[in-house]
């Protein structure tokens, strides 16, 4: 359907993200992918989703002179907020360690923020999505570490690898958003763009 939609149209997908990738192909979209370099650097006031947002829009405006008549462009971000406030992708893995341990046992929220460009209007939403850990050890923290590797995910771990096997109790809320794309909300809005 929104192959049709956007016949005339060429999509760009600003993400290195395989999994947004994979997403998109599930969709039915045909697309190209353009990245370019973003320093995710966002005012310290910002909570929440005003943080996503910001980025969101801060990666589109980077091809702000870029788009063409007939482009479409599509950015994201996605954080994990725990008890007020985010974390993003882990600098290494004792960082990553140190957020799984901050989870564990409880609840947070798996927050991402949408961007939709052309050259003549712009359009951001975010989704949130409560996900709750049980209680992990440092033995199973490092056990997933060390064969996952999930060191490009925000809060350190990816839901559909082996810890939403075994750690993840409940979510409320979309799966897909977890994984780093609210899919429901980005087919409405692009039907309707």
């Amino acid at each position: 359907m929104l192959n049709e939609k956007f016949k005339n149209h060429n999509i760009i997908l600003a993400s290195g993200s395989p999994r947004r990738q994979q997403f998109l192909k599930e969709l039915d979209i045909n697309f190209e992918i353009r990245l370019k370099e973003i320093e995710e650097i966002y005012p310290d006031h910002l909570q929440a989703e005003e943080i996503t947002d910001f980025l969101a829009k801060l990666k589109a405006s980077a091809f702000e002179n870029d788009l063409q008549d007939n482009e479409v462009l599509i950015t994201s971000d996605t954080i994990v907020w725990l008890e007020n406030k985010a974390l993003g992708k882990p600098n290494d893995a004792s960082h990553a360690v140190k957020m799984l341990t901050e989870m564990s046992g409880k609840t947070h929220k798996v927050i991402t923020s949408v961007c939709i460009k052309t050259r003549e209007k712009e359009l951001v939403f975010h989704e949130e999505t409560l996900v709750t850990f049980t209680s992990l050890t440092l033995e199973e923290i490092e056990y997933y570490l060390n064969n996952y590797q999930p060191f490009d995910k925000a809060g350190s771990y990816g839901i559909q690898e082996w810890i939403g096997l075994v750690a993840i109790e409940k979510i409320e809320g979309s799966y897909a958003n977890v994984v780093g794309l609210p899919t429901h909300k980005l087919y409405k809005e692009l039907m309707n763009f």
